[in-house]
C-alpha cells in the first residue's frame, strides 16, 4: 500500500499475451474463425478496487482504494492517460455515458465525487449519507443510486445539479452491490447481511420487496433486454439468476469458486464473473450455462465490460494491476 500523494509511474507497463489455448469451456472447441483471447496487463499500482467503462469514448476508469485516485485508461491502446485525485478511500465507480461523467463512492466521507470525463477533473462532491459504498447510474433520467454498507440507506442523486434528492431506508443493512434497469424503472441492491436482493422502484422512490439468494451476495448486474439479474454470491460457489420484473430467483449456476463481481455485455447477452479458479468465467445468458473459462493466474477482483468493443476489464488488487481481456 502506498501513502496518498506518493509518486507512482504515469505510464502503464503492458504485456500482450495470446491465449488461443486458454479457453477452457467444458466441451467447447475454439472456432478457427474466432479471434483468440488476448490479455493486456496494465500496471496501475496501489490497490485497484473497482472499474467502469465508457464504451462511447473507449475509456476505462479504475478506482484505487489505497491512494484515493482514479486511473484513466485508453481502451484502444491499453495505456494510462491520466490520474485523477478524488481523495478518501474509493469503493465503487460508475459512468454516465450520456453526460460523460464519472461517479466515485467514498464510504469514509459519505460522499460521491463527480469527475468530468472530458477534462478528467473533479467538478463536484455530493453528500450521499454515511457509508455510501456502491453506486450505479440511470442515464435516462440522469440519476445516481448509492447504497450504504453501514446504514442500508439509498441516496438518490441528481446528476444535473449534483445534489442529493432523497435518502431512502431499505429493509437490509450492508448493501453490497447495485444495478439499475432504466427501462423498467427498477434498481436492484444486494445485501451481504441478509443474503437478499432488495427491489427499489425508481419512479416511486421506495422499496417494493426482496428475495433470497445465495450466501453473501456482492456483485450484481442486469441484462436490460431480458430483465435477467445476475448475482455473484461471494460466500458460496454459485451465482443466482433472477427474473427481475417477477422478483424471483429462477436459476443458480454452479461455479468453481466464489464470485464477488459480475458484468453483462448487452449486445451478446453474455455475463462475465470472477467465479473461476484464478480467472474469468463467461456465462451464456440465453441458456444460463457456463460457456467458457479463461485463467489469468490470479484471483480476480472487480469486472467490467465494454458495451461496444469485445473487451472485459478485470482488477488485480493484490498486485496493483488491471487485465484488459480482448475477444473472450
Amino acid at each position: 500500500m502506498r501513502v496518498p500523494g506518493q509518486t507512482r509511474p504515469k505510464w502503464a507497463v503492458r504485456a500482450l499475451i495470446p491465449l488461443a489455448a486458454a479457453v477452457l469451456g467444458a466441451g467447447l472447441a475454439a472456432s478457427p474463425a474466432v479471434a483468440a483471447p488476448q490479455v493486456v496487463t496494465i500496471d496501475v499500482g496501489g490497490e485497484p478496487t473497482s472499474v467502469a467503462v465508457n464504451s462511447v469514448t473507449a475509456t476505462a476508469y479504475v478506482a484505487d482504494g489505497a491512494t484515493g485516485t482514479v486511473s484513466v485508461i485508453d481502451s484502444r491502446s491499453g495505456e494510462i492517460t491520466a490520474l485523477v485525485v478524488v481523495g478518501g478511500v474509493p469503493s465503487d465507480i460508475a459512468v454516465d455515458e450520456v453526460t460523460n461523467r464519472i461517479y466515485v463512492a467514498n464510504p469514509d466521507g459519505g460522499t460521491v465525487a463527480v469527475v468530468d470525463g472530458s477534462s478528467n477533473l473533479v467538478i463536484n462532491v455530493i453528500s450521499a449519507g454515511p457509508g455510501a459504498s456502491v453506486l450505479d447510474v440511470d442515464p435516462a433520467v440522469n440519476r445516481i443510486y448509492v447504497g450504504s454498507r453501514s446504514t442500508g440507506e439509498v441516496a438518490v442523486l441528481d446528476g444535473i445539479s449534483s445534489t442529493l434528492i432523497a435518502l431512502v431506508q431499505s429493509n437490509a443493512r450492508n448493501l453490497s452491490g447495485v444495478t439499475v434497469d432504466s427501462g423498467r424503472k427498477l434498481a436492484y441492491f444486494s445485501s451481504v447481511e441478509t443474503n437478499t436482493v432488495e427491489f427499489f422502484d425508481t419512479a416511486a422512490m421506495k422499496f417494493t420487496g426482496s428475495t433470497g439468494v445465495g450466501r453473501n451476495p456482492a456483485g450484481i448486474a442486469v441484462q436490460l433486454a431480458t430483465g435477467t439479474v445476475y448475482v455473484a454470491n461471494s460466500g458460496i460457489h454459485h451465482m443466482s439468476l433472477l427474473d427481475g420484473p417477477a422478483k424471483v430467483e429462477r436459476k443458480t449456476i454452479l461455479l468453481r469458486s466464489e464470485a464477488s463481481s459480475v458484468a453483462v455485455r448487452e449486445a451478446t447477452n453474455v455475463a462475465y464473473t470472477n467465479g473461476g479458479p484464478n480467472g474469468l468465467v463467461k456465462i451464456d445468458g440465453e441458456t444460463g450455462t457456463i460457456s467458457g473459462e479463461l485463467p489469468l493466474g490470479i484471483n480476480p477482483g472487480a469486472v467490467a465490460a465494454d458495451q461496444r468493443a469485445n473487451d472485459v476489464y478485470v482488477t488485480d488488487p493484490l498486485h496493483g494491476k488491471i487485465f484488459l481481456v480482448r475477444n473472450f
